[in-house]
Parts: structure tokens; C-alpha cells; sequence
């Protein structure tokens, strides 16, 4: 094998298409770009970004990247380092912690620190956001800190130089509201009205001495009598006799039927005529009496006709 007879593998070389060298070869005249247009011209490209004229997808979209998170949460930042100047300055004195218990031989109270007492330093600038602690810088005195969010730092270092942490939780959950507290005091308001008053105040026993009738010269005095408290009624029972009216007693005389009145708004009932009966016709009497009881005279019986003589015969 000679240098001149080197080959490429056969594939992986394909010859250059040759366009507008006439019919035959099949890309002749418009050479496989049809008739006309921006791209049947030379030097007609169009950029891959190009959208027909509409606004492209670069500048329809917004120039900064991100989005606001609107569930984030800001924070009042305090660290450790910073309550520990303010400690070394005197500025936060100790105190008592709340609830425990006091005592001669006891150590002295932590330092206690809340957002309404940096807010008085100058840590804090607003008490509208809930405060963080972190831990940043490094503490010795020991601190009850109130706050409502703080870092595992900051945590490990109050308790390590003898403090305590309290965070403020607040209910991440809706709570069903309390019930029954408003329909107890309207039964209450119902049970104390002036009518129960009355029904269950007790009868008072009668302490004015009563003169008896006895020997002259001798005055008896009977001893205070007690009347019996009436039974307590139940405070529905008192209120349905507030409220019910009082009956009135009508004696109304009976009167006879035939005076009553038709109630309003009804007509009287029309009175049915009584249909009276025919009087039978009596026959007319003929003038001519004797001419009525004659009877009818017979009339005379018809002849009977001759019968035809038959016609002679004619000779």
C-alpha cells in the first residue's frame, strides 16, 4: 500500500450538494429555496430570537430574578455579645426571676431580658416584630431571656453560663372559640326576674303580738305565728306566670235564637218560599140543562150504493 492509495472509511465523508446547476440534477433554478421572501435572498438570515415582530420572550420577562416570599417573617436581631456590654455597663440590673422562690443563701437573680427592655437600651428599634436572639460575641452572666425566636448558638451559650431561655409561642392553629358561656348567662338573667323574685322570696313570720280575748285585767299575747314558705317554682315556670294574662270573668246572658244576630261579614241566610198548590178547575156548568143530559141522538146509517148494471151488447 502505497500513500495515494489511502481512503477514507467509506461514511464518514459525504460530498458537498451542488445547487442551481440545472433540471436534471433536481436543485436547478430557486436551488431548494423557493420563490422569493427574505429567505430566497442572499445574506436573508433570520436570528434564532427573531419572533415575527411580537414582543420576544427577553423582554416579556421581568429583569430581576427571584420573587418575594409573602409568608417571610422579619426579625428584630439582637446578639448575645451585644446584652453582655450592656450587662458590664450597668445598664441591665439583676432582678428576681419571676416565680421562684426567694432566699438569704441563694445566689443573685439572673439578668432578665425582654424586647420592652432593649427596646429602652437602644438594641431594639420597634416592638411591632418579634425579636431574635443570636450568638454572636460571648457571655458570663447569667440571663432570662424572653424572645420569641433564638438561634442554637445563642441558646447553648445563655444556658451555659447559668441562664434560662423563654421563647413566646404563638398558636400556629385556629382554636374553636369558647361556647355555652353566652347561653348561661342569658338563663341566669331569665331565672332573676321580678316575678321569680317573688314566687321564691319566703314569707316573713308575723312578729306583731296579737291580743286574744281572755279574763279582765288580763292581756294574752299569742306567739309569732310562721307561715309555710311556698314551693319554690323552677325559673320557667315563674316566667310563664309573668307573662301570661290575666283572665277575665264574663258572664254573658243566653239569649233566644231567634235574636241572634248574623257574625260580621256574613250575609243572612234568604228565606225559602213556601210553593203553594194549584186549586183543581171545577167544570163549567151548561146553560141549557135539560140539552146536557139528553144523550146524543143517533145518526141515520149510510145506504148502500147499487151496484153498475153491466152494458147490453150492442147487436
Amino acid at each position: 500500500m502505497k500513500l495515494h492509495d489511502l481512503r477514507p472509511a467509506p461514511g464518514s465523508r459525504k460530498a458537498k450538494r451542488r445547487v442551481g446547476r440545472g433540471i436534471a440534477s433536481g436543485q436547478g433554478k430557486t436551488a431548494g429555496r423557493g420563490t422569493k421572501g427574505q429567505k430566497a435572498r442572499a445574506g436573508g438570515s433570520i436570528p434564532a430570537w427573531f419572533e415575527g415582530g411580537q414582543t420576544p420572550l427577553h423582554q416579556r420577562l421581568p429583569k430581576l430574578h427571584g420573587f418575594k416570599n409573602p409568608f417571610k417573617v422579619e426579625y428584630e436581631v439582637v446578639n448575645v455579645g451585644s446584652i453582655a456590654a450592656l450587662v458590664e455597663l450597668g445598664v441591665l440590673e439583676t432582678g428576681e426571676m419571676p416565680g421562684a422562690k426567694t432566699s438569704k443563701a441563694a445566689a443573685s437573680a439572673p439578668v432578665t431580658v425582654n424586647q420592652e427592655i432593649l427596646r429602652a437600651a437602644g438594641l431594639v428599634r420597634t416592638l411591632d416584630k418579634p425579636l431574635k436572639v443570636l450568638g454572636d460575641g460571648e457571655l458570663t452572666t447569667a440571663l432570662f431571656v424572653v424572645a420569641d425566636k433564638f438561634s442554637a448558638s445563642a441558646r447553648a451559650k445563655i444556658e451555659a453560663a447559668g441562664g434560662t431561655v423563654s421563647v413566646l409561642e404563638v398558636p400556629q392553629s385556629k382554636k374553636p372559640a369558647l361556647k355555652g358561656r353566652a347561653a348561661e348567662a342569658e338563663v341566669v338573667s331569665e331565672a332573676t326576674t321580678p316575678a321569680a323574685e317573688a314566687a321564691e322570696a319566703p314569707v316573713e313570720a308575723l312578729a306583731e303580738p296579737v291580743a286574744v280575748d281572755a279574763a279582765p285585767g288580763i292581756v294574752a299575747v299569742a306567739a309569732p305565728v310562721e307561715m309555710p314558705a311556698p314551693a319554690k317554682k323552677s325559673a320557667a315556670a315563674a316566667k310563664r306566670a309573668a307573662t301570661a294574662p290575666v283572665a277575665k270573668a264574663v258572664t254573658a246572658e243566653k239569649k233566644p235564637a231567634a235574636d241572634k244576630k248574623p257574625a260580621a261579614g256574613t250575609k243572612p241566610a234568604a228565606a225559602k218560599p213556601t210553593a203553594a198548590k194549584p186549586a183543581l178547575a171545577k167544570p163549567a156548568a151548561p146553560k141549557n140543562p135539560a140539552a146536557a143530559k139528553a144523550p146524543a141522538a143517533e145518526k141515520p146509517a149510510a145506504k148502500p150504493r147499487a151496484a153498475k148494471k153491466p152494458a147490453a151488447d150492442k147487436a
